[in-house]
């Protein structure tokens, strides 16, 4: 096995990408075409996006969970 790292190939670092892209996207959204909701959206779903990427990270879902498999 080599001693390179997944380049965070993991669930909590895929989780937070994911939400932070939808999040990125809605506050792009949101700011084009003035739309107060999407914007707003936007903030709520990235806040959510690094508290799911911290407690997945927390709860094992890293990088070490999947090489220890």
């Amino acid at each position: 096995m080599d001693d390179e790292h997944g380049h965070g190939n993991s669930v909590a670092a895929w989780t937070g990408v994911l939400l932070l892209l939808l999040a990125t996207l809605l506050i792009s959204l949101g700011v084009m075409f003035a739309l107060s909701w999407a914007t707003w959206s936007g903030v709520a779903v990235a806040v959510i996006g690094i508290g799911a990427w911290w407690g997945l990270n927390a709860a094992g879902y890293n990088e070490e969970h999947w090489e220890n498999r």
